[in-house]
Protein backbone atom coordinates (compact mmCIF):
# COMPACT_ATOMS: atom_id res chain seq x y z
CA UNK A 1 0.00 0.00 0.00
CA UNK A 2 1.49 3.33 -0.46
CA UNK A 3 2.23 5.62 2.12
CA UNK A 4 -0.54 8.58 1.23
CA UNK A 5 -2.99 5.48 1.06
CA UNK A 6 -1.72 4.06 4.92
CA UNK A 7 -1.93 7.97 6.47
CA UNK A 8 -5.52 8.10 4.74
CA UNK A 9 -6.30 4.44 6.34
CA UNK A 10 -4.66 5.54 9.52
CA UNK A 11 -6.73 9.01 9.51
CA UNK A 12 -9.98 6.93 8.79
CA UNK A 13 -9.48 4.57 11.45
CA UNK A 14 -8.51 7.05 14.11
CA UNK A 15 -11.69 9.21 13.69
CA UNK A 16 -13.70 6.02 13.04
CA UNK A 17 -12.72 4.91 16.56
CA UNK A 18 -13.80 8.31 18.02
CA UNK A 19 -16.60 8.38 16.24
CA UNK A 20 -17.86 5.32 17.60
CA UNK A 21 -16.73 5.95 21.02
CA UNK A 22 -18.77 9.18 21.50
CA UNK A 23 -21.20 8.73 19.36
CA UNK A 24 -22.28 4.69 18.87
CA UNK A 25 -22.87 2.74 16.07
CA UNK A 26 -25.41 4.92 14.41
CA UNK A 27 -22.81 7.29 13.31
CA UNK A 28 -22.69 7.82 9.31
CA UNK A 29 -19.79 7.31 6.92
CA UNK A 30 -19.74 10.79 5.84
CA UNK A 31 -19.52 11.97 9.29
CA UNK A 32 -16.67 9.37 9.87
CA UNK A 33 -14.52 10.85 6.26
CA UNK A 34 -14.87 14.50 7.37
CA UNK A 35 -13.76 13.97 10.58
CA UNK A 36 -10.95 11.81 9.03
CA UNK A 37 -10.20 14.64 6.12
CA UNK A 38 -11.09 12.46 3.40
CA UNK A 39 -13.71 11.59 1.19
CA UNK A 40 -16.12 8.77 1.41
CA UNK A 41 -14.92 7.32 -1.58
CA UNK A 42 -11.84 7.17 0.50
CA UNK A 43 -13.39 5.41 3.44
CA UNK A 44 -15.12 3.10 0.88
CA UNK A 45 -11.81 2.30 -0.56
CA UNK A 46 -10.37 0.91 2.96
CA UNK A 47 -13.60 -0.54 4.01
CA UNK A 48 -16.07 -1.43 1.61
CA UNK A 49 -19.32 -1.48 4.33
CA UNK A 50 -19.71 0.07 7.57
CA UNK A 51 -19.60 -2.95 9.15
CA UNK A 52 -16.22 -3.86 7.74
CA UNK A 53 -15.12 -0.20 9.32
CA UNK A 54 -17.07 -1.76 12.95
CA UNK A 55 -14.74 -4.62 12.00
CA UNK A 56 -11.67 -3.19 12.23
CA UNK A 57 -12.06 -1.00 15.08
CA UNK A 58 -13.81 -3.71 17.00
CA UNK A 59 -10.45 -5.92 16.37
CA UNK A 60 -8.57 -2.71 17.63
CA UNK A 61 -10.37 -2.53 20.96
CA UNK A 62 -10.76 -6.43 21.75
CA UNK A 63 -7.16 -6.94 20.80
CA UNK A 64 -6.24 -4.29 23.94
CA UNK A 65 -8.63 -5.76 26.16
CA UNK A 66 -7.37 -9.47 25.49
CA UNK A 67 -3.89 -8.14 26.35
CA UNK A 68 -5.43 -6.48 29.07
CA UNK A 69 -7.03 -9.74 30.34
CA UNK A 70 -4.03 -11.39 30.12
CA UNK A 71 -1.76 -9.43 31.79
CA UNK A 72 -4.36 -9.63 34.65
CA UNK A 73 -3.94 -13.26 34.40
CA UNK A 74 -0.58 -13.01 34.94
CA UNK A 75 -0.10 -10.94 37.29
CA UNK A 76 -2.77 -11.51 39.91
CA UNK A 77 -4.73 -14.53 41.52
CA UNK A 78 -7.32 -16.30 39.28
CA UNK A 79 -10.47 -14.89 41.70
CA UNK A 80 -9.10 -11.25 41.14
CA UNK A 81 -7.63 -11.50 37.62
CA UNK A 82 -11.33 -12.78 36.68
CA UNK A 83 -13.37 -10.15 38.70
CA UNK A 84 -10.61 -7.17 37.48
CA UNK A 85 -11.48 -8.43 34.31
CA UNK A 86 -15.12 -7.69 34.46
CA UNK A 87 -14.43 -4.17 35.79
CA UNK A 88 -12.55 -3.80 32.98
CA UNK A 89 -15.49 -4.71 30.81
CA UNK A 90 -17.94 -2.19 32.45
CA UNK A 91 -15.32 0.79 32.09
CA UNK A 92 -14.39 0.14 28.90
CA UNK A 93 -18.15 0.03 27.69
CA UNK A 94 -18.69 3.23 30.11
CA UNK A 95 -16.13 5.10 27.55
CA UNK A 96 -17.01 3.78 24.52
CA UNK A 97 -20.54 3.65 23.39
CA UNK A 98 -19.94 1.91 20.50
CA UNK A 99 -18.15 -0.88 22.28
CA UNK A 100 -21.14 -0.70 24.70
CA UNK A 101 -23.94 -0.79 21.62
CA UNK A 102 -22.12 -3.81 20.72
CA UNK A 103 -21.45 -5.55 23.23
CA UNK A 104 -25.30 -5.46 23.80
CA UNK A 105 -25.71 -6.70 20.57
CA UNK A 106 -27.52 -3.42 18.97
CA UNK A 107 -26.81 -3.34 15.31
CA UNK A 108 -23.22 -5.25 14.94
CA UNK A 109 -22.03 -8.59 15.55
CA UNK A 110 -19.61 -8.23 17.62
CA UNK A 111 -19.00 -11.70 18.30
CA UNK A 112 -17.89 -12.90 14.97
CA UNK A 113 -15.38 -10.53 15.51
CA UNK A 114 -14.50 -10.65 19.03
CA UNK A 115 -13.82 -14.33 18.97
CA UNK A 116 -11.18 -14.54 16.07
CA UNK A 117 -8.70 -17.27 17.03
CA UNK A 118 -5.62 -14.33 17.18
CA UNK A 119 -7.39 -12.64 19.76
CA UNK A 120 -10.22 -14.31 21.23
CA UNK A 121 -12.41 -12.15 23.90
CA UNK A 122 -14.35 -15.85 24.42
CA UNK A 123 -11.68 -17.69 24.87
CA UNK A 124 -9.51 -15.12 27.53
CA UNK A 125 -13.09 -14.89 28.90
CA UNK A 126 -13.73 -18.48 29.34
CA UNK A 127 -10.35 -19.14 30.75
CA UNK A 128 -10.58 -15.99 33.14
CA UNK A 129 -13.78 -18.06 34.55
CA UNK A 130 -12.73 -21.57 34.52
CA UNK A 131 -9.11 -20.90 36.28
CA UNK A 132 -11.41 -18.78 38.89
CA UNK A 133 -13.78 -21.68 39.40
CA UNK A 134 -11.07 -23.89 39.75
CA UNK A 135 -9.43 -21.60 42.57
CA UNK A 136 -13.43 -21.67 44.14
CA UNK A 137 -13.25 -17.68 43.84
CA UNK A 138 -16.47 -18.04 41.69
CA UNK A 139 -19.59 -20.78 41.54
CA UNK A 140 -19.21 -23.52 39.78
CA UNK A 141 -22.29 -23.05 38.19
CA UNK A 142 -21.87 -19.78 36.54
CA UNK A 143 -21.46 -20.45 32.76
CA UNK A 144 -19.50 -18.01 30.40
CA UNK A 145 -23.13 -16.73 29.39
CA UNK A 146 -24.11 -15.67 32.52
CA UNK A 147 -21.25 -13.61 32.86
CA UNK A 148 -22.31 -11.99 29.96
CA UNK A 149 -25.40 -11.42 30.41
CA UNK A 150 -24.37 -9.75 33.33
CA UNK A 151 -22.25 -8.08 31.56
CA UNK A 152 -24.97 -6.79 29.07
CA UNK A 153 -26.56 -5.76 32.05
CA UNK A 154 -24.37 -3.43 33.32
CA UNK A 155 -23.84 -2.20 30.17
CA UNK A 156 -27.51 -1.44 29.36
CA UNK A 157 -27.35 0.28 32.74
CA UNK A 158 -24.23 2.28 31.51
CA UNK A 159 -26.41 3.48 28.66
CA UNK A 160 -28.79 5.12 30.92
CA UNK A 161 -26.28 7.81 32.22
CA UNK A 162 -24.69 5.62 35.16
CA UNK A 163 -22.17 7.85 37.22
CA UNK A 164 -18.93 6.18 37.96
CA UNK A 165 -19.91 5.85 41.97
CA UNK A 166 -23.33 3.95 40.96
CA UNK A 167 -20.91 1.58 38.22
CA UNK A 168 -18.66 0.28 40.91
CA UNK A 169 -21.87 -0.28 42.93
CA UNK A 170 -23.40 -2.05 39.86
CA UNK A 171 -20.01 -4.13 39.00
CA UNK A 172 -19.61 -5.05 43.48
CA UNK A 173 -22.98 -6.44 43.39
CA UNK A 174 -22.41 -8.43 39.97
CA UNK A 175 -19.15 -9.47 41.51
CA UNK A 176 -20.20 -10.48 45.33
CA UNK A 177 -23.00 -12.54 43.26
CA UNK A 178 -20.89 -14.23 41.04
CA UNK A 179 -18.54 -15.49 44.47
CA UNK A 180 -18.31 -18.71 45.77
CA UNK A 181 -19.90 -18.81 49.38
CA UNK A 182 -17.36 -19.32 51.93
CA UNK A 183 -16.74 -22.71 53.21
CA UNK A 184 -17.85 -24.31 49.90
CA UNK A 185 -15.89 -26.89 47.84
CA UNK A 186 -15.00 -25.32 44.40
CA UNK A 187 -15.88 -28.87 43.07
CA UNK A 188 -19.58 -29.47 43.38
Amino acid sequence: MRSDAQRNRKRVLEAAMEAFAVEGLAVPVADIARRAGVGTGTVSRHFPTKESLYEAIVLHLVSGIVDKARDLSAKNDPGSAFFQFLALMVEQAAVNRGLAEAISGAGFDVEAVAFHPKHSLDAVESELLAKAQQAGAVRRDITRADVKALLVGCVARERQGCDPEARQRLVDVVCTGLRAEPGTSAVR
